[in-house]
């Protein structure tokens, strides 16, 4: 009997769960997985510094949903079928450990990459999935009951079945391929992108991590809290990068150039720290202000609002003259900074856009379009802020694609 083939394309964390999940789940089940390039989970291995940010500890799908600015519902459906739940239960099955963080990440007990990695390439070895490396698949022909694809050194192969779990692309263009077997696509534009703000003296503070912020996009309801990084080009960090992917359309219109304010002390406003600074002028009347930072700020960042406020370093709490104090008021709590262009790394790039999802069953994440062909993790127009949620993405699509193979063997 000759066995029936299925052709991944992609070797990314859902292209392998896929392939491998088919191959356990079905044996009479022949599974090929197609990398164009030289390297296999690249964003596995570099994820969370490179201890990979497997997952997010929330296991309510209704919270969970409101981590994607883009396929939020489509994924609402899909998590009923594999969820943060099952993620860890996997890995687990298969002796890996996942461990959560103070900020609901979720990594490997050993704190590597190379743990997840090398668990999802035994799983590969055990089930007898064909990897083929530095193939690119240049054209995807229908034929009836299957699909020939032509590769780019004009090679051909046959396959029954079909999973693209390709990746994101940052051009129109690169979707073509896919367009031509009939599938729309919404234009991608980066996501998760830091800001740059060349030539504001807030870069002088590079290297600073204030742990709780509140960025708000000027001229929209869009804010994000969180920890905020100040880089030699600007502002990174959490906050930042959510507050990327939920602008990511908006943004890109704008050719990246907008305004921020930031307020580095969010459980305060202006009237209630205005009362504050009442009392601490009472408290600590008779210390330097830039000796007594009150705030627990880094210090670096108090110096630099007392600058950029006018305030005398040298200044007791008790003499602080009203004009300067509400100039430092405003800019703790209202500071605006002008945005001028952002920093993708190549490497870790999300887009929003892709295959859209109204061509694509949720429950089997089969093409409406063509039986048998399957998509998986981020070609499909899905993205997650950071925190894991790009990950969950892949490992739901994976395994749904996957299981859902296996009915029409």
């Amino acid at each position: 009997m000759i066995k029936k083939r299925l052709v991944v394309i992609g070797g990314g964390a859902a292209g392998f769960f896929c392939a491998v999940n088919a191959a356990r789940l079905y044996p009479s089940l022949e599974v090929m997985l197609i990398e164009k390039s030289s390297h296999l989970l690249s964003k596995v291995r570099i994820s969370g510094g490179g201890r990979c940010n497997v997952t997010h500890a929330c296991f309510s799908i209704a919270e969970m949903i409101k981590k994607y600015p883009r396929g939020a519902s489509f994924l609402k459906k899909a998590f009923h079928h594999f969820f943060t739940t099952d993620t860890i239960a996997w890995f687990k099955e298969r002796g890996v450990e996942i461990k959560t963080e103070s900020d609901g990440r979720m990594f490997p007990l050993s704190n590597s990459s190379q743990t997840i990695i090398d668990c999802l390439m035994q799983e590969a070895n055990r089930y007898g999935v064909s990897i083929l490396m530095n193939r690119e698949v240049k054209e995807i022909t229908k034929k009836d009951s299957g699909f020939h694809l032509l590769f780019s050194n004009s090679s051909i192969l046959e396959t029954d079945f079909l999973c693209i779990a390709s990746g994101g692309y940052p051009k129109s263009t690169q979707f073509e391929w896919l367009q031509k077997i009939g599938h729309s696509i919404e234009a991608p534009v980066p996501s998760l992108f830091t800001f740059n703000m060349p030539g504001n003296p807030i870069t002088a503070l590079m290297g600073i991590t204030v742990e709780k912020v509140q960025v708000k996009l000027v001229g929209s309801k869009l804010l994000e809290e969180g920890p905020l990084l100040i880089t030699h080009w600007g502002m990174s960090g959490p906050a930042i990068l959510k507050l990327s992917a939920w602008g990511a359309r908006d943004l890109a219109v704008k050719n990246w150039q907008f305004g921020i304010v930031i307020n580095w002390l969010p459980a305060y406003n202006e009237q209630t720290l205005k009362d504050k600074f009442q009392q601490v002028r009472f408290d600590i009347a008779a210390q330097k202000i830039s000796n007594r930072n009150p705030f627990l700020l880094p210090q670096r960042l108090w110096d630099y609002l007392l600058q950029q406020s006018g305030v005398d370093e040298n200044i007791r709490w008790a003499d602080l003259p009203a004009k300067e104090q509400n100039k430092l008021i405003k800019n703790i709590c209202v500071q605006e900074f002008s945005v001028n262009g952002k920093t993708t790394f190549k490497e870790e790039f999300v887009t929003s856009g892709g295959i859209s999802l109204d061509e694509v069953d949720h429950a089997s994440m089969q093409s409406k379009i063509l039986p048998n062909l399957f998509f998986a993790g981020e070609v499909l127009n899905v993205d997650g802020v950071t925190g894991g949620f790009n990950f969950q993405n892949a490992w739901t699509t994976g395994w749904i694609a996957a299981k859902s193979i296996g009915v029409n063997l």
